[in-house]
Protein backbone atom coordinates (compact mmCIF):
# COMPACT_ATOMS: atom_id res chain seq x y z
CA UNK A 1 0.00 0.00 0.00
CA UNK A 2 1.25 3.43 -0.42
CA UNK A 3 2.62 5.88 2.09
CA UNK A 4 -0.39 8.60 2.73
CA UNK A 5 2.32 11.23 3.92
CA UNK A 6 4.72 10.23 0.61
CA UNK A 7 2.33 10.61 -1.82
CA UNK A 8 0.85 14.06 -0.62
CA UNK A 9 4.33 15.08 -0.30
CA UNK A 10 5.37 14.22 -4.00
CA UNK A 11 3.91 17.30 -5.42
CA UNK A 12 0.91 15.72 -6.66
CA UNK A 13 -2.39 17.53 -6.13
CA UNK A 14 -4.44 14.97 -4.51
CA UNK A 15 -8.39 14.77 -4.43
CA UNK A 16 -10.60 14.39 -0.97
CA UNK A 17 -14.28 13.09 -1.38
CA UNK A 18 -17.40 15.46 -0.69
CA UNK A 19 -20.36 15.53 1.59
CA UNK A 20 -21.62 12.86 3.52
CA UNK A 21 -24.43 13.74 5.10
CA UNK A 22 -26.49 14.86 2.30
CA UNK A 23 -26.92 11.62 1.06
CA UNK A 24 -26.97 9.64 4.54
CA UNK A 25 -30.37 11.76 5.06
CA UNK A 26 -31.04 11.18 0.89
CA UNK A 27 -30.85 7.56 1.69
CA UNK A 28 -33.51 7.34 4.38
CA UNK A 29 -31.87 8.52 7.64
CA UNK A 30 -33.91 10.47 9.69
CA UNK A 31 -33.06 13.84 11.90
CA UNK A 32 -33.71 11.81 14.87
CA UNK A 33 -30.94 9.74 13.93
CA UNK A 34 -27.70 9.04 14.64
CA UNK A 35 -25.84 8.70 11.53
CA UNK A 36 -22.90 7.35 12.67
CA UNK A 37 -24.68 3.98 13.79
CA UNK A 38 -25.86 3.08 10.09
CA UNK A 39 -22.29 2.04 10.47
CA UNK A 40 -23.79 -1.15 12.14
CA UNK A 41 -27.48 -0.76 10.86
CA UNK A 42 -26.87 0.15 7.11
CA UNK A 43 -23.35 -0.58 6.29
CA UNK A 44 -24.40 -1.29 2.56
CA UNK A 45 -25.78 2.39 2.27
CA UNK A 46 -22.73 4.02 4.09
CA UNK A 47 -21.02 1.49 1.28
CA UNK A 48 -22.89 3.07 -1.12
CA UNK A 49 -21.58 6.88 -0.44
CA UNK A 50 -17.85 5.77 -0.21
CA UNK A 51 -17.85 4.14 -3.63
CA UNK A 52 -19.71 6.84 -5.42
CA UNK A 53 -16.28 9.23 -5.00
CA UNK A 54 -13.84 6.29 -5.17
CA UNK A 55 -16.12 6.07 -8.54
CA UNK A 56 -15.81 9.54 -8.78
CA UNK A 57 -12.11 9.55 -8.77
CA UNK A 58 -11.06 10.28 -5.65
CA UNK A 59 -8.08 9.76 -4.25
CA UNK A 60 -8.94 9.40 -0.69
CA UNK A 61 -12.12 9.35 1.18
CA UNK A 62 -13.30 10.04 5.00
CA UNK A 63 -15.17 7.80 7.29
CA UNK A 64 -19.03 7.82 8.78
CA UNK A 65 -17.44 8.57 12.09
CA UNK A 66 -17.81 12.42 12.21
CA UNK A 67 -19.49 12.78 15.37
CA UNK A 68 -18.61 9.28 17.08
CA UNK A 69 -16.79 10.80 19.71
CA UNK A 70 -18.27 9.08 23.21
CA UNK A 71 -19.67 12.25 24.61
CA UNK A 72 -21.69 12.68 21.34
CA UNK A 73 -22.22 8.99 21.07
CA UNK A 74 -23.58 9.38 24.63
CA UNK A 75 -26.84 11.34 24.13
CA UNK A 76 -28.22 8.74 21.79
CA UNK A 77 -27.04 5.87 24.52
CA UNK A 78 -24.02 4.30 22.46
CA UNK A 79 -21.19 5.65 24.49
CA UNK A 80 -20.22 2.17 25.27
CA UNK A 81 -19.88 1.01 21.36
CA UNK A 82 -17.68 4.32 20.54
CA UNK A 83 -15.02 1.53 19.47
CA UNK A 84 -17.17 -0.72 17.78
CA UNK A 85 -18.92 2.29 15.50
CA UNK A 86 -15.28 3.88 14.66
CA UNK A 87 -13.49 0.83 13.80
CA UNK A 88 -16.54 -0.57 11.45
CA UNK A 89 -16.78 3.13 9.95
CA UNK A 90 -13.19 2.85 8.71
CA UNK A 91 -13.13 -0.50 7.44
CA UNK A 92 -16.44 0.67 5.18
CA UNK A 93 -14.26 3.29 3.70
CA UNK A 94 -11.27 0.63 3.41
CA UNK A 95 -13.64 -1.61 1.85
CA UNK A 96 -14.35 1.23 -1.13
CA UNK A 97 -11.06 2.48 -1.31
CA UNK A 98 -9.73 -0.90 -1.86
CA UNK A 99 -5.81 -1.06 -1.53
CA UNK A 100 -4.85 1.82 -4.10
CA UNK A 101 -6.88 5.09 -2.43
CA UNK A 102 -6.59 6.35 1.04
CA UNK A 103 -8.95 6.52 4.11
CA UNK A 104 -8.89 9.11 6.41
CA UNK A 105 -10.68 8.53 9.45
CA UNK A 106 -12.84 11.29 10.26
CA UNK A 107 -12.77 12.70 14.28
CA UNK A 108 -14.97 15.98 14.44
CA UNK A 109 -15.69 18.51 17.79
CA UNK A 110 -17.52 17.07 20.65
CA UNK A 111 -19.50 20.17 21.05
CA UNK A 112 -18.52 20.83 24.54
CA UNK A 113 -16.73 23.59 25.62
CA UNK A 114 -13.73 23.12 27.96
CA UNK A 115 -13.18 26.37 29.58
CA UNK A 116 -17.35 25.66 30.52
CA UNK A 117 -16.75 22.83 32.46
CA UNK A 118 -18.61 20.68 30.15
CA UNK A 119 -15.49 18.20 29.74
CA UNK A 120 -12.34 17.55 31.68
CA UNK A 121 -9.86 17.16 29.90
CA UNK A 122 -8.77 13.95 30.41
CA UNK A 123 -12.18 13.01 29.68
CA UNK A 124 -11.74 14.87 26.23
CA UNK A 125 -8.47 13.71 25.54
CA UNK A 126 -9.50 9.65 25.97
CA UNK A 127 -12.32 10.31 24.38
CA UNK A 128 -10.76 11.24 20.98
CA UNK A 129 -7.83 8.14 21.84
CA UNK A 130 -10.30 5.47 21.83
CA UNK A 131 -12.16 7.40 18.08
CA UNK A 132 -8.45 7.10 16.90
CA UNK A 133 -7.38 3.93 18.04
CA UNK A 134 -10.64 2.09 16.71
CA UNK A 135 -9.83 4.06 13.24
CA UNK A 136 -6.58 2.63 12.84
CA UNK A 137 -7.65 -0.72 13.90
CA UNK A 138 -10.40 -0.60 11.08
CA UNK A 139 -8.00 0.26 8.31
CA UNK A 140 -7.46 4.06 8.13
CA UNK A 141 -4.49 5.61 6.58
CA UNK A 142 -4.25 9.06 8.53
CA UNK A 143 -6.47 10.43 11.47
CA UNK A 144 -8.62 14.00 10.34
CA UNK A 145 -9.67 15.59 13.01
CA UNK A 146 -11.95 17.99 11.00
CA UNK A 147 -14.22 21.02 11.89
CA UNK A 148 -12.74 22.21 14.92
CA UNK A 149 -12.77 26.26 16.44
CA UNK A 150 -11.31 26.19 19.86
CA UNK A 151 -7.16 25.35 19.99
CA UNK A 152 -7.57 23.68 23.36
CA UNK A 153 -10.14 20.86 21.67
CA UNK A 154 -8.03 20.38 18.12
CA UNK A 155 -4.73 20.30 20.19
CA UNK A 156 -6.09 17.69 22.20
CA UNK A 157 -7.32 15.65 19.37
CA UNK A 158 -4.29 15.36 17.67
CA UNK A 159 -2.28 14.18 20.34
CA UNK A 160 -4.92 12.29 21.45
CA UNK A 161 -4.92 10.37 18.08
CA UNK A 162 -0.66 10.17 18.15
CA UNK A 163 -0.54 8.73 21.46
CA UNK A 164 -2.98 5.70 20.11
CA UNK A 165 -1.75 5.30 17.26
CA UNK A 166 1.09 5.68 14.68
CA UNK A 167 -0.71 6.91 11.95
CA UNK A 168 -0.31 10.99 10.50
CA UNK A 169 -3.07 13.53 11.71
CA UNK A 170 -4.74 16.08 9.83
CA UNK A 171 -6.61 18.71 11.73
CA UNK A 172 -8.78 21.93 9.98
CA UNK A 173 -10.45 24.34 11.36
CA UNK A 174 -13.52 25.92 10.26
CA UNK A 175 -13.42 30.28 9.77
CA UNK A 176 -15.87 32.63 8.80
CA UNK A 177 -14.92 36.60 7.48
CA UNK A 178 -15.60 38.64 10.40
CA UNK A 179 -16.94 42.28 10.39
CA UNK A 180 -13.15 42.91 10.02
CA UNK A 181 -12.94 41.32 7.19
CA UNK A 182 -10.23 38.82 8.56
CA UNK A 183 -11.13 35.15 9.05
CA UNK A 184 -11.79 33.76 12.51
CA UNK A 185 -13.53 30.79 14.39
CA UNK A 186 -16.12 31.00 16.45
CA UNK A 187 -13.44 30.77 19.63
CA UNK A 188 -12.30 33.57 17.69
CA UNK A 189 -8.74 31.40 16.22
CA UNK A 190 -7.54 33.00 12.83
CA UNK A 191 -5.65 30.75 10.64
CA UNK A 192 -2.57 31.99 11.13
CA UNK A 193 -2.76 30.79 14.86
CA UNK A 194 -3.93 27.19 13.92
CA UNK A 195 -0.96 26.69 11.64
CA UNK A 196 1.55 27.42 14.69
CA UNK A 197 -0.07 25.68 17.02
CA UNK A 198 -1.27 22.40 15.38
CA UNK A 199 2.60 22.27 14.10
CA UNK A 200 3.62 22.30 17.39
CA UNK A 201 0.63 19.83 18.43
CA UNK A 202 2.71 17.65 15.91
CA UNK A 203 -0.15 17.48 12.93
CA UNK A 204 1.35 16.25 9.56
CA UNK A 205 -1.60 17.90 7.53
CA UNK A 206 -3.60 21.11 8.06
CA UNK A 207 -6.34 23.22 6.67
CA UNK A 208 -9.75 24.33 6.06
CA UNK A 209 -13.23 22.97 6.17
CA UNK A 210 -16.93 24.18 5.75
CA UNK A 211 -18.43 27.24 6.32
CA UNK A 212 -16.72 28.90 3.24
CA UNK A 213 -16.43 28.34 -0.81
CA UNK A 214 -13.60 28.23 -2.78
CA UNK A 215 -13.69 32.28 -3.10
CA UNK A 216 -12.62 32.57 0.86
CA UNK A 217 -10.78 29.85 0.91
CA UNK A 218 -7.98 30.84 -1.33
CA UNK A 219 -8.08 33.89 0.96
CA UNK A 220 -7.44 31.03 4.30
CA UNK A 221 -4.91 28.86 2.56
CA UNK A 222 -2.83 32.14 1.52
CA UNK A 223 -3.19 33.37 5.10
CA UNK A 224 -2.09 29.84 5.97
CA UNK A 225 0.96 30.26 3.80
CA UNK A 226 1.55 33.42 5.36
CA UNK A 227 3.14 31.62 8.38
CA UNK A 228 3.54 27.83 7.34
CA UNK A 229 5.10 26.69 4.12
CA UNK A 230 5.89 23.42 4.48
CA UNK A 231 3.23 21.30 6.03
CA UNK A 232 0.45 19.92 2.92
CA UNK A 233 -3.11 21.88 3.30
CA UNK A 234 -5.75 20.16 2.73
CA UNK A 235 -9.41 22.22 1.97
CA UNK A 236 -12.70 20.76 1.92
CA UNK A 237 -14.98 23.26 0.79
CA UNK A 238 -18.68 24.21 0.45
CA UNK A 239 -20.16 24.14 -2.59
CA UNK A 240 -20.40 28.26 -1.86
CA UNK A 241 -21.93 30.06 0.61
CA UNK A 242 -25.40 28.75 1.49
CA UNK A 243 -28.76 30.45 0.50
CA UNK A 244 -32.05 29.44 2.30
CA UNK A 245 -34.93 29.02 -0.81
CA UNK A 246 -38.38 27.90 0.05
CA UNK A 247 -37.50 26.79 3.78
CA UNK A 248 -34.34 24.75 2.45
CA UNK A 249 -30.49 25.23 2.80
CA UNK A 250 -29.04 24.98 -0.68
CA UNK A 251 -25.41 25.35 -2.06
CA UNK A 252 -25.77 26.82 -5.44
CA UNK A 253 -21.59 26.45 -6.77
CA UNK A 254 -22.28 23.67 -9.76
CA UNK A 255 -18.88 21.29 -10.08
CA UNK A 256 -17.94 23.38 -13.25
CA UNK A 257 -18.69 26.65 -11.48
CA UNK A 258 -16.32 25.11 -8.79
CA UNK A 259 -13.62 23.20 -10.89
CA UNK A 260 -13.10 26.84 -12.88
CA UNK A 261 -11.58 27.80 -9.71
CA UNK A 262 -9.44 25.16 -8.55
CA UNK A 263 -6.25 26.23 -10.31
CA UNK A 264 -6.68 29.22 -7.49
CA UNK A 265 -6.91 27.58 -4.90
CA UNK A 266 -3.66 24.96 -6.13
CA UNK A 267 -1.61 28.54 -6.52
CA UNK A 268 -3.06 29.63 -3.50
CA UNK A 269 -1.07 26.88 -1.48
CA UNK A 270 -3.61 23.83 -1.36
CA UNK A 271 -2.12 20.18 -1.76
CA UNK A 272 -5.26 18.24 -0.99
CA UNK A 273 -8.57 19.37 -2.24
CA UNK A 274 -12.20 17.93 -1.89
CA UNK A 275 -15.47 19.14 -1.03
CA UNK A 276 -17.81 19.84 2.23
CA UNK A 277 -21.63 20.58 2.88
CA UNK A 278 -23.27 20.69 -0.74
CA UNK A 279 -20.51 19.13 -2.93
CA UNK A 280 -21.49 15.73 -4.41
CA UNK A 281 -19.89 13.11 -6.80
CA UNK A 282 -20.09 15.06 -9.53
CA UNK A 283 -18.02 17.97 -8.14
CA UNK A 284 -15.38 15.72 -7.41
CA UNK A 285 -15.41 14.32 -10.95
CA UNK A 286 -15.32 17.60 -11.91
CA UNK A 287 -12.26 18.46 -9.97
CA UNK A 288 -10.58 15.29 -11.21
CA UNK A 289 -11.20 16.42 -14.92
CA UNK A 290 -9.62 19.04 -13.94
CA UNK A 291 -6.63 18.25 -12.33
CA UNK A 292 -6.02 16.06 -15.40
CA UNK A 293 -5.84 18.33 -18.17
Amino acid sequence: MRNFIEEVKSGKVLISDGAWGTFLYEKGLSSDECPELWNLTHRDKVLEIAKSYIDAGSDMILTNSFGASPYKLKRYGLDDRTYEINKTAAEISREAAGDDHFVLGSIGPTGAILMMGDISEEELFNGFAIQAKALADGGADAICVETMSDIAEAVSAVKAAKSACDLPVVCTFTFEKTVNNDYRTMMGVTPAQMAVELKNAGASVIGSNCGNGFDQMIEIVKEIRSVEKELPVLVHANAGKPVFQEGKTVYLETPDSMAHKLNLLIESGANIIGGCCGTTPRHIEAFVNTIKK
